[in-house]
């Protein structure tokens, strides 16, 4: 016999936590129940859920939206990083993502280093380089930085 439950953890090859999903009756009283990976689908808790899904939307998309600012104020920035250079031109060491951030933060935009991918690769000289900065899940705000000498 098969019964509905709501998933409160992820469980592999099941789903995700808050989906509603059908189980064999054993599987969820033995396991998954006492275990705390699911509760019973009530119609209670089938109500409770679908106002927790609806208020996590809200959220969601109030979060995406500040994302997307966000992200267009990265782009906005202009970001220069001065470094030292060699008599022939070469970068000494190399453009870190600690740099990127408090040139950043100079223009105006606060930001985490360890949310910045430095996309171009091999920065050895002065000149103009892509990079990206996560802002929320699948948002990105992309930006392009200057290198040039001290």
């Amino acid at each position: 016999m098969a019964m509905q439950i709501i998933l409160k953890k992820d469980v592999a090859n099941l789903g995700h936590a808050d989906e509603i999903v059908k189980v064999k009756a054993g599987y969820a009283l033995n396991y998954l129940i006492p275990q705390g990976y699911a509760i019973a689908a009530t119609p209670s808790a089938i109500k409770q859920y679908e106002e927790t899904v609806r208020q996590r939307a809200h959220k969601e998309a109030k979060l995406v939206e500040e994302a997307n600012n966000r992200a267009a104020a990265i782009a906005a920035a202009k970001v220069v990083v001065a470094v030292k250079v060699s008599e022939s031109g070469k970068i000494f060491g190399s453009v870190t993502t600690a740099q990127l951030a408090d040139a950043l933060a100079a223009s105006g935009v606060e930001v985490d280093k360890k949310d910045i991918v430095i996309v171009s690769e091999g920065i050895k000289e002065p000149g103009v380089y892509d990079a990206s900065v996560k802002c929320y899940k699948d948002v990105k705000g992309e930006f392009k930085f200057e290198v040039v000498a001290e």
